[in-house]
């Protein structure tokens, strides 16, 4: 091959990956403003009047005309986009009509607890979900496999807030095995100093292994309840995957061979499977980021999904659409790690990049 083959070659591919970095940035970007201009209507289709929400609706007519002309409602709905588009993009979300304190304070107050319930619920269910679908997969027909299934039946349909209140009335107030709502005990929340906001995490470092104790008694409940919802869908997804790898060709040909059967299965059929798996965990992970809104009302749980409740109950806009606007970001963010992921872990779709 002649050198200037080969450098025709490199720029070719170099192309080829910029072409598609832009295209990437640019859906990426298309996706961000759509989900900036569907909050933002969000905000003006609720029949809250953002004015009273400030002022409330003793002020006299002279204030709320005021108020009224600061926020900029006087303008046509476009240049209210453009204002709303300026302030997002400067970090400024507002204040909060409730605690009177910017959205982004709060958010980064409470959006830890939310972080940390849902990475101990994904672990949960991923580390549950995939051995039980691989094991129905094998076992399909069998009861393994009938009572694998119906787990996962159960796990999506018993809605999840019944499955809080029974858990707290056996687990806390009969068995007294796990520590009640809330996310810390009150005796323990300054017997650390918050670094990362994770508290499980905060005190493993501080060597705090009393207040670990205590945290991890109180998130394991609320924990298992959602990690039980995603187990129910990894499980279901493994299981789907892996028989489609089972009915390959290659998988015969090892058999043939002789390749030890837990080979076959949890090298060869369970690698080929994990990429799809990928994509199917990530979003398991942002559904419990923005799901777990009942989950934290039941047990009350400091998280972005209480406090979005709160803030909707009290017509704070301000909080409900900085919140929305977080979630929507990090579904958006684990939507494009999964594809990132995806093209480094098969090769067939790094040849056609």
């Amino acid at each position: 091959m002649s050198a200037t083959t080969a450098d025709g070659g490199r720029e070719s591919a170099l192309l080829r990956f910029l072409g598609k970095a832009a295209k990437l940035l640019a859906t990426v970007a298309l996706t961000f403003l759509g989900l900036l201009l569907v909050t933002f209507l969000i905000g003006r289709v609720v029949p809250v009047d953002p004015v009273l929400a400030v002022i409330g609706d003793r002020a006299p007519k002279s204030v709320y005309d005021r108020v009224y002309l600061e926020l900029g409602l006087d303008k046509p709905i476009y240049e209210q986009f453009w204002m709303y588009l300026r302030k997002v993009f400067a970090g400024d979300f507002g204040e909060s009509f409730l605690t009177k304190r910017p959205i982004t304070e709060d958010i980064a107050r409470v959006f830890p607890a939310t972080l940390e319930l849902a990475t101990v619920s994904i672990l949960i269910g991923t580390i549950l979900g995939i051995p039980l679908g691989v094991w129905s997969a094998v076992r399909q027909g069998r009861l393994v496999d009938q009572v694998v299934r119906v787990l996962g039946l159960v796990g999506y349909s018993a809605p999840i807030f019944w499955l809080g209140l029974l858990g707290l009335l056996v687990f806390y107030a009969r068995l007294g095995w796990v520590a009640g709502p809330g996310r810390i005990d009150i005796s323990y929340e300054y017997s650390i100093t918050p670094a990362t906001g994770l508290l499980l995490l905060d005190s493993a470092m501080q060597g705090e292994w009393e207040v670990f104790g205590n945290v991890f008694s109180h998130i394991i409940l609320p924990a298992a309840l959602l990690g039980y919802f995603s187990m129910a869908y990894i499980s279901r997804m493994t299981r789907s995957f892996m028989l489609n790898e089972l009915a390959q060709e290659y998988v015969t040909t090892a058999r043939v061979k002789g390749v030890p059967e837990w080979r076959i299965i949890w090298v060869h059929a369970l690698r080929n499977a994990a990429v799809p798996l990928v994509t199917v965990v990530a979003l398991s992970y942002a559904n419990l980021l923005e799901g777990s809104v009942l989950t934290e009302t039941v047990f009350a749980w400091p998280g972005l999904g209480q406090y979005i409740t709160n803030s909707l109950q009290s017509a704070d806009m301000n909080a409900v659409l900085g919140g929305t606007l977080l979630i929507g970001a990090v579904f958006v963010a684990l939507n494009l790690l999964s594809d990132l992921l995806y093209t480094l872990l098969d090769p067939r779709v790094r040849r056609q990049a």
